[in-house]
This record gives structure tokens, sequence and C-alpha cells, in this order.
């Protein structure tokens, strides 16, 4: 039995042990955002064991010079790094002259809570430092969703003796770098600084980029609740940038500070209004006071969740697990700027460099686009359109032209900026995954004029890759694709990737087929797209060539289609004869080892079964399921979702529900052994996917909804909401019946559990 480390509730993430060692983990859990600004869940005074200090705002990137062993012709120039700024959080406090430090001090009690209802996180700890002097510390803070420039603390010190001498320095810690730097070089550099009484501005240039940030804070104090005017004298420290102030207190006092800080950005505002934003913002937030932030937050929050809530009955493991995912989804995107899109670790960890993967449109735009306003998703899609030109760069500096587009397996502004060789040029697939967010999304929305001005555009410069990118077999008579890596990312090198092989079919397919319904809504539009793409009936005759003749490794024998050329080569050992003492076998095995072995990291083959599932019978996805699953690891974040909604597709309610539980719980669990570095924000929106696709079966094909619903054994109940056709419904899903009500919009036709039925308010 899996023991929890936190403690099992609906709506908070209780952490009521200390472990000094373990706190670098619970950073990532507690951490803090609000789509723009965010920060790991740090203790505001000083900590002398494990920790990495993290704070972080969306768009804003170093560009870290590549570094790899041997250069080859098309690596990319720089690996784009979210920056890790300077920290406002820090408030450094001495208690007589002892320096407050919890991994010096005897812990007493401690309980942390994540209130991801309202959007806070309270610390309370009653300790004695290494003078046996009782001190009780309690921290509440949140980063406003409403202003989205700013977070706030309240931290409040109560002693149980008489003249205790409290010295505060809130302050800006400068003395911040970056885990992930390739060179070990500094990220941003200080301009200037300010440090007056009760308040602190850092200013600093993100190096080789003309990104500008300023870091602030002002603070308040009350003794039992009540406001003190304080003196200031400036902090010892270059690093820390803010002045201290001294306070006497006796028994059951309690001193407050109140510190309101965050950042300001050259990305939305301009860098000469930074100090007036700045005093404008941190003022009126210290008029308004603590706690009337802090409702103002929970309101907003209240929005979101009326939107995005799945409520499960009957499993408060589940509850838990789904809604710690959709509070940080929402945390690290919310759709407000344009500009902005979704890093693999939101503000939680620096690993992926926290910018834009495939993994936005293959296991995000679903949730976003279910439970936000479609233009959410539409934003997203719209970056992948502005940033077409530089896809067809990137596929020009791979060797391929004639408007192909080959779009980044990591990026900020459309140009490449993945260092790892056989990620930057062989996982190609991510071009279909785009492909397939532009059908969903045009299915939920029915937004032909995306597809007519934008989309198609992407289509047919996705399908043009596709075309430069195969070649003919003379002994296979076929056409191939050589030298991919594709999901499972335990190969690399392959040919023939079933899955990458298929998307380039269903590409070409799709976009021809697109173009045929454009054509029957407006002829005139179609010539236009016609011509303004120089197309022509001999491009579109190869595309259909490849479509019927491109090769799909398949075993009569296995009736499965196979992995890749060699696959059934390698020892077909099932992963349950891996000693577990070497699990993860990412951290335990040789890469070589693992290259050699037939495990597969995530979800392949069935990658495709899960997009392509209307082209397989349930007993073509029962055959591939059953033979795949025996070696697949799950050692990505993105594979037991995929799973969990394909078990859902064949039935298998009970293996359905045990992948939600791990791609749910992935985090708060730590399965993979690495939640310091992180959390996996993006897989999150596979975990809605289990539910709302997965158990739910929700689908959107032939211009219809459906549902086809089913309920794990442990569940009385689930709900959910869904944005679909502009139309908003509930949905309730018991083991009896479902029930699904239409909260706006106009009737609407659906087929529930293979029935159809009209839905009406």
């Amino acid at each position: 039995m899996l023991k929890h480390k936190y403690v099992l509730d609906p709506w908070s993430i209780i952490e009521n042990q200390y472990d000094s060692s373990n706190m670098i983990d619970s950073e990532s859990i507690f951490s803090l955002g609000n789509g723009k600004i965010g920060q790991r869940g740090n203790f505001e005074e000083d900590f002398s064991n494990n920790q990495t200090i993290g704070n972080y705002i969306s768009g804003i990137y170093y560009r870290d010079k590549t570094k790899v062993g041997w250069w080859k012709k098309g690596y990319p120039e720089y690996f784009a790094k979210m920056v890790n700024c300077p920290n406002w959080n820090k408030i450094r406090i001495s208690i007589n002259n002892t320096l407050l430090d919890l991994n010096k001090c005897e812990v007493l009690s401690y309980n942390r809570e994540l209130n991801m209802k309202e959007g806070w996180c309270e610390r309370k700890v009653l300790l004695k430092n290494d003078k046996s002097e009782k001190i009780e510390i309690q921290s509440k803070k949140f980063i406003s969703i409403k202003r989205e420039n700013l977070g706030v603390i309240n931290y409040k010190i109560k002693v149980f003796e008489n003249n205790v001498k409290v010295e505060v320095l809130p302050c800006i810690d400068v003395n911040i770098r970056n885990n992930d730097s390739n060179w070990n070089e500094p990220f941003l550099e200080t301009i200037e600084s300010l440090s007056k009484n009760n308040l602190g501005i850092v200013k600093s240039n993100i190096i080789n980029s003309n990104f500008e940030i300023s870091t602030f804070f002002k603070t308040e104090y009350l003794i039992n609740n009540k406001k003190i005017n304080s003196s200031y004298s400036q902090s010892e420290s270059k690093h820390l940038i803010g002045c201290k102030s001294k306070f006497l207190l006796n028994t059951d006092d309690e001193l407050t500070i109140f510190k309101v800080g965050g950042y300001v950005n050259s990305n939305d505002s301009n860098k000469n209004e930074f100090n007036n934003i700045i005093e404008k913002e941190s003022e009126n937030a210290l008029k308004t006071g603590f706690n009337e932030l802090c409702k103002e937050n929970i309101d907003e929050w209240s929005k979101v969740w009326e939107h995005s809530d799945v409520i499960i009955e009957g499993d408060i493991k589940s509850q838990q697990a789904i809604r710690f995912n959709i509070f940080h989804l929402n945390q690290t995107f919310n759709g407000n700027d344009p500009k902005l899109n979704i890093g693999p670790k939101g503000f939680t960890g620096e690993k992926y460099g926290g910018v834009t993967y495939w993994d936005t449109e293959a296991f995000c735009v679903p949730f976003y686009l279910g439970t936000k306003h479609s233009s959410v998703a539409k934003n997203l899609l719209n970056q992948r359109y502005n940033q077409l030109d530089n896809a067809i760069k990137n596929a020009k500096n791979i060797g391929l032209n004639h408007g192909a587009a080959l779009y980044p397996m990591v990026t900020v502004n459309g140009e490449e900026c993945h260092n790892e060789w056989e990620i930057t040029f062989e996982e190609i697939h991510r071009n279909a995954a785009i492909a397939q967010a532009i059908k969903k999304y045009i299915n939920f929305t029915n937004d032909h004029n995306f597809l007519d001005d934008e989309g198609i555009k992407i289509l047919i410069a996705i399908s043009r890759f596709w075309k430069e990118r195969v070649n003919y077999s003379k002994v296979l008579n076929k056409y191939v694709i050589l030298g991919v890596t594709g999901p499972n990312e335990y190969e690399n090198n392959v040919d023939n990737n079933w899955y990458t092989n298929y998307s380039a079919k269903w590409c070409l397919d799709y976009t021809i087929n697109q173009l045929s319904e454009i054509g029957n809504r407006n002829v005139k539009k179609h010539e236009s797209i016609i011509k303004e793409n120089n197309l022509n009936n001999k491009e579109i005759s190869n595309w259909k060539k490849i479509i019927k003749n491109i090769h799909l490794p398949y075993s009569k024998d296995l009736n499965i289609f196979i992995q890749n050329d060699g696959f059934l080569n390698k020892d077909l050992q099932p992963a349950n004869k891996i000693p577990h003492n070497q699990r993860p076998i990412n951290q335990n095995w040789s890469w070589d080892r693992i290259l050699r072995s037939p495990y597969i990291k995530q979800a392949d083959v069935l990658q495709g079964f899960y997009f392509f599932e209307d082209h397989f019978t349930k007993k073509e996805l029962q055959s591939n399921f059953d033979f795949y699953e025996q070696f697949t690891v799950h050692e990505s974040s993105l594979s037991a979702c995929v799973h969990s909604v394909l078990a859902s597709s064949i039935n298998d309610i009970e293996k359905a529900y045990e992948y939600f539980v791990r791609a749910s719980r992935l985090d708060l669990d730590d399965y993979n052994k690495e939640i310091k570095q992180g959390l996996h924000i993006t897989s999150m929106g596979g975990s809605w996917m289990s539910i709302v696709e997965g158990f739910a079966g929700v689908r959107v094909s032939n211009g219809k909804l459906s549902l086809n619903t089913k309920i794990p054994n442990n569940w009385e109940s689930y709900s959910f909401k869904l944005n679909v056709k502009n139309r908003k419904l509930s949905v309730l899903i018991t083991k009896q019946e479902t029930k699904i009500k239409l909260l706006q919009g106009k009737e609407i036709d659906i087929i529930l559990n293979n029935t159809e039925i009209t839905i009406n308010q």
C-alpha cells in the first residue's frame, strides 16, 4: 500500500510532519502562481538545508548558449530558459541576535496547508531555537490572480517570554542563479537598486536579451494587530536589498510583517513606468490590507473553480488529486495574456527551460478548450500561426524546402531551442500534435474562420514537411520515414516509427479533407488559398500517393502494429521482470542498456490509437494495448493518462482507474522519484482527459457531441462542466444514470451512450 506523504483532503494539500531533508520536494508541491508570475514553496526565513529558491515570470527568458559534445549542422544556437528572478519572498529574522533557521531549530509542531479552493498557502510552526527560546511563526501567502504583478505575505512571530529582541529584514535577495544554466553563467544582472525604509526595488537586465524586470516589495508592521511605526536601518548585506527594523516583544506579543511584492516586466509594461507602477500597486495593496486582498483572491479563485472543477464523490484520493492538477494548471496559465504559453514545469522548477513543448497541443489544449472560453485555446493556436515563418526556417535548417514547416520541439518564439540532437532533429511527430489541436479546436467551436484564415496555412506547411521528409523505398515499394524518435524516447534514431508514419499519413489526409470542406463552404476562399499557397493538383496528387503507400509496420502473427523497425528483435521481457530496485530505469540503467531494451518510456503506438481512435476497431485497440502495455514503464509523465483513456475505451475500468490515479497523483506521490525538479504541469492536463475523455467518453466528431459514460467502482458519482460548440453543459454521472444540463446557449443534439437526445434549458 502506497503511503501518502500529504494528508488526504478534498480541497487542501496538508503537510503535518517536518522533515528538514525533504523540504526541497515540498517546495514543488506548495508552489504558487497566477499565470504570469509564480514561486516555489520556499520558506520566507533562512533555511540552511537543501532547497531550490525559485521565482519566475512567464515569457521572460535567457538565451542559454547550446552545449553539446559535437556540433552538428542545424543545431539551435541557444536553449531558451525562463529566468530565476531576484527573490522578493525573503524575510531574514533574528531572535535575540540568533538567526532564525528551521534547520537549526527544534521543531515542536509543524503544519503547512495549500488551500486550493481559495488559492493560499499557510504554514504554522512552533519551535525552539538553539537557545531553547520558544517561538511560534505563522505565514500565510498567495499570488494574486486579480493583481497579476503582485504576491502577498502575512508573516507573524509570537514569543512566550519577556524582553525578546526581534530584528526583521524584509528584503530582495539578488544572489539567485538558475540551476539549469548550461555554462554556469548568470542569466541577469542588476542595473540599479533602491532601499528606503519599507520599500525595496531591484531593476535587472536579462543578459543577451532586451528584457528588463523590476523586483519590488513594500511592508508594514503590526504588533498585536495594531499598526506601528518603525525605525529603519540599511541592510549590511550586499545581496539582501532592504532595511532592518528592531522590536522588543513581551510574553504573548505577536509581531506581524505584512509584505507585498512581485515583478514588473518589459513584456507588458514600459520600462520608464516601472517605478510608477510599483509605487501605485504596492501602496494600493497596503491600503487594501491583507484580509481584503485575501478575500479578493478567494473570489477570483471561486470564478475559476466555477468553470473548471471536477467533483468526485466517494474517493477522496482521486478528488484531491484532480483538484491539485486543475489548481496548478490554472496557476500556470489562465489565458489572460495571448503572448504566454504553458511551461512543462510551470513556476515550480527549471527543468525543460519553462518554454513551450508539443505537450501544450497534445495534453493541455483539451483542458483549456473544455473549461475556458474558446478564445484561450485559439490564442494558443494563433501563437503557432504567428510562428509559422520560423517553423519554415526550422525546416530549412535541416535541409527541407518548398514551404515545409517543422515546428520546434522547444520554443518561445518559433525558433528551435532544444540542444539534445535526438529531440531537436528526430521527434518530428510534434507537427502532428499541432494539427490534432487544430482539429479538436474546430470540432469544439465550429470556428471555420480560423481554419480558413490561419489553420489551413499551418496544415499545408506541415503537409509539405511530411512530403519532404519521406523517401521512397524500392525494397519495400513503400514510402518510409527514417531516423526518428517517437514519443517513446527510449528508442532513438529508428526507422519507420509507426506513430510517426501514421501521423504523416493522417496530416496529409486531414489537410486534403479540410481544403475540400473549405471549397464546399466558399469556392472563392478555396481559390484564394490555392493561389496564395501555390498549391496545385500535382502536389496534392503526390500527397495522396504517400497516404496510400506509406509503410506502416505490422505483425500478422502478433496482430499488432510494430512500434518501429527492429522492435521485435529485442529481448521482449515484460517490465514486471525488472527488479524493483532498478526502477525507474532512467535513474539506474545506462542509456545504452535502455536503448537495447524493449521498455517504453511512454505510450507510442498507443498514442496513435488515442489520436486516431476512429480509424481502428476496438479489437485492434485491445490487441495493441495488451501487447505494448507489458513493456511500458511510464517514466514519462505523459504516459499513464493515455493508457487510462484507452483502457476506458476497451471497458477495462479497473485498469483505467489505476492509470488515472498514477497520472493524477504522479507528483503528490512522486511515482518517478523526481519531484524536487518541479511538477509535471502539462501532464496534469492528461489527468483531466482521463476523466472527461476517458470515463465520460466525451468526443466531438462528425459535427456532433457524444458521451459514452462509465464510472470507477469506488466512485459514487463525478461531475464537471464543459464548454463545447458555444454552449456550456454540466455533466453528472452516477452508477445509475447520466444527467446533462444546458447552462448556456442554444439547445444541442448529442449522442449519450449510443442514443441521440436533445438537451435544452
